[in-house]
């Protein structure tokens, strides 16, 4: 894997690969707050097309070089969109993702057409978005689907693509599968009680100092460390358990705001909007899309099903 993001280093800019943007956010990519991320080096720098391209099919001749790369990663996705947000290259993981053995069959559509309804609207309505205002989103924390519609966390940033004019023709994209690397840093064991605890005290609001003592690190080496480790701050870390027990907790309890409570927030409203903007639908629309896909996987149990919910 090292040799491969090595490759896309060289691939994306051969003179100063080592120069990329590495910042973390959840918001919109017009108003996001961005932070110091960790995203692996050169993947940032391959989003960007190459000086003097002057049209998408240029551009794309220029990715297309990055394409057996990306493929030989399962846990990167890669994409290419034209200025209708159509899909225009795709890797393998992406295809696999979205439940395809063939990259050819998502060429031409949007994510709508491919994605689960909701998400997928929502993921064309960002795209959009970032082709119109011609900004990037870098590094936002994404909750996705899989195709067994079983929940995996994602860091995506999208990047504008510029013809000659300075006109956006599409953009390119990086969604990056969330994985701890166990074991591969010394400082994991400590890291690994922090977030230990964190997960085992989510309900209560995050103390710097006290994590950071836990550690036996300064505040500034504790978030330097799990942003080489498991490439999240430990705010996310919180958003993160906090996020995924509310996934959980929307399917056994029916009011949102007993959901926000037992999730550590005393505004249900502040905990719509976070998970809105995270998740990208509300939690009442997401509970309500887990159900229709449990309807549409088990439909004879679906009587019985209904009573009890």
């Amino acid at each position: 894997m090292h040799a491969a993001y090595a490759a896309l280093t060289a691939l994306a800019d051969p003179d100063d690969a080592s120069e990329t943007r590495m910042t973390t956010t959840t918001d919109s990519p017009a108003h996001a707050e961005h932070e110091r991320g960790a995203t692996p080096p050169g993947l940032h720098a391959t989003l960007h097309a190459p000086a003097g391209a002057a049209t998408l099919e240029a551009m794309l001749q220029h990715f297309r070089l990055l394409e057996p790369v990306f493929d030989a990663m399962p846990d990167i996705v890669f994409f290419v969109k034209d200025a209708q947000a159509r899909y225009a290259l795709v890797n393998r993981a992406l295809a696999s993702r979205c439940g395809l053995k063939d990259k050819l069959g998502l060429l031409g559509k949007t994510a709508e057409e491919v994605f689960p309804q909701r998400f997928g609207r929502i993921y064309t309505a960002q795209d959009q978005s970032i082709i119109a205002q011609g900004s990037p989103m870098i590094d936002q924390l994404e909750l996705h689907l899989y195709p067994a519609r079983q929940p995996g966390w994602c860091m995506t940033s999208k990047q504008p693509l510029h013809d000659s004019r300075g006109e956006v023709v599409g953009l390119a994209g990086i969604s990056r599968d969330l994985q701890a690397d166990e074991g591969t840093h010394p400082a994991y064991s400590r890291l690994a009680a922090v977030v230990q605890h964190i997960q085992a005290n989510f309900v209560q609001p995050l103390n710097m100092p006290h994590l950071a003592a836990m550690a036996n690190m300064s505040i500034a080496q504790l978030e330097r460390y799990f942003h080489k480790v498991f490439h999240l701050t430990p705010r996310q870390v919180l958003l993160k358990t906090r996020l995924d027990a509310a996934t959980a907790l929307l399917v056994t309890h029916e009011k949102v705001t007993d959901v926000a409570a037992l999730c550590g927030y005393t505004d249900h409203s502040a905990f719509t909007r976070q998970f809105k903007a995270t998740v990208g639908l509300t939690p009442t629309e997401y509970r309500a899309l887990l159900r229709t896909h449990h309807v549409a996987a088990h439909p004879a149990s679906h009587g019985a099903a209904k009573l009890s919910m």
